[in-house]
């Protein structure tokens, strides 16, 4: 048998298990041993993503059968752009395994989940502009952004999971410290506030283009610092941020 067949027929093996009972440890060929220990170790990292995805329902399982969102921000930190936040509901027949800390996890598997979290979650999209950050300050314009996001949900949430925020909104709710770590729900709407608000960016570079946005996304990095030193503040800055608030 070839080896390339054998690949194939490893790749269609879903278990440990199975893949220590196969008949292809028998082929002494350093291809086909090499492509048994390369289908272990995917195995096992799915293994892994498994258990990690179980532990990450703890604190939705606390609440089993109510209806439940994640909730999470975008863009607290920057000098420049809108505060974005996203809820998102979780269906119970399936697993989005890989999800973390948006910031944690490559581009390429972020658009992915992305894409997966919008094809079968529930999931709404709030934004709060400069001009409410600048009015209302940060914090109160975050809270905003985030009963947007549950208002824009198809389904009303009877408990909010929310990364470190609190809201007063009169739904029950659990306030979570780095909870985009230890709950896939806030997992999952920090991946699509992060998404959504990247794009937005990426928007505003092609309006702006003298201040990097596409690639700072807002934060004050030394090509977006030098920007504004050459060309001043654009309408899209903070003006209750400094330095922008002091010298601009």
């Amino acid at each position: 048998m070839k080896i390339s067949d054998i690949k194939l027929a490893l790749n269609k093996i879903k278990t440990l298990d199975d893949l220590a009972a196969s008949e292809f440890h028998l082929d002494e060929r350093k291809g086909v041993q090499n492509a048994l220990k390369s289908r272990a170790r995917t195995l096992q990292k799915e293994v892994e993503l498994i258990e990690k995805y179980k532990e990450m329902m703890r604190y939705e399982n606390q609440h089993y059968g109510k209806i439940i969102a994640g909730i999470d921000e975008a863009g607290r930190g920057p000098l420049a752009g809108e505060v974005v936040a996203a809820a998102v509901i979780l269906p119970l027949e399936h697993d989005f395994l890989g999800l973390d800390d948006s910031k944690k996890i490559p581009a390429k598997k972020r658009a992915a989940l992305r894409e997966e979290i919008m094809k079968y979650a529930d999931y709404g999209i709030g934004v709060a502009t400069v001009e409410e950050i600048d009015t209302f300050n940060i914090y109160e314009a975050t809270k905003l952004a985030m009963d947007r996001a549950v208002k824009n949900l198809k389904h009303t949430p009877e408990h909010l999971l929310i990364d470190a925020m609190t809201l007063d909104n009169g739904i029950e709710q659990t306030s979570l410290i780095k909870g985009d770590a230890i709950s896939n729900s806030i997992a999952a709407a920090s991946i699509i506030a992060k998404t959504t608000r990247d794009e937005m960016m990426i928007q505003h570079a092609k309006r702006y283009p003298d201040y990097a946005f596409e690639k700072n996304m807002g934060y004050g990095t030394k090509d977006h610092l030098e920007g504004l030193k050459n060309y001043g503040a654009c309408s899209i800055h903070r003006r209750s941020f400094e330095p922008i608030k002091s010298h601009f």
